[in-house]
């Protein structure tokens, strides 16, 4: 018997000038709640902080390691943003593994996705009157080497 696929019904959020810990605290909720969203513009998501600091951290992460027994590191934003929200869920019980499952992110935009609604998250936004120093995720992982340009 052929099984009919329903479409899922998910929330699609653009990233672009949203702070990354608001953001997965938010999305982190909202998945354990079951919803599934989707997360695009991730490469245009804001961490605070100097750029230098930051770059220097996840330096740290990726050369403080043994390479062929980990752990593994992305270097791409949509892998980072990802694995920041990876750790605002249990992700090793049940639970956390089936929200996981329901967050997908993205660097740029599909096409598949370009024309339907985008929401963003208000609590998340970035108010570059009060914050100085913020660096966008983009700009840590293409100094860090990645450099797929799409």
């Amino acid at each position: 018997m052929a099984e009919k696929k329903t479409e899922e019904k998910f929330t699609i959020i653009d990233g672009k000038d949203l702070i990354l810990g608001r953001l997965g605290s938010d999305v982190a909720k909202r998945l354990l709640l079951g919803e599934s969203i989707k997360i695009v513009n991730c490469k245009d998501v804001v961490i605070l902080g100097k750029k230098k600091y930051l770059v220097e951290r996840y330096k740290n992460k990726l050369s403080n390691k043994v390479v062929l027994q980990g752990p593994y590191y992305s270097r791409s934003p949509a892998d980072i943003v990802k694995r920041a929200f990876r750790n605002m869920v249990p992700y090793k019980s049940q639970r956390g593994v089936d929200a996981l499952k329901r967050l997908k992110c993205y660097n740029s935009v599909p096409s598949v996705l370009l024309n339907s609604e985008k929401q963003t998250v208000e609590s998340a936004k970035l108010n570059a009157e009060t914050v100085f120093y913020h660096t966008k995720v983009g700009e840590i992982c293409n100094t860090l080497g990645y450099n797929k340009s799409k």
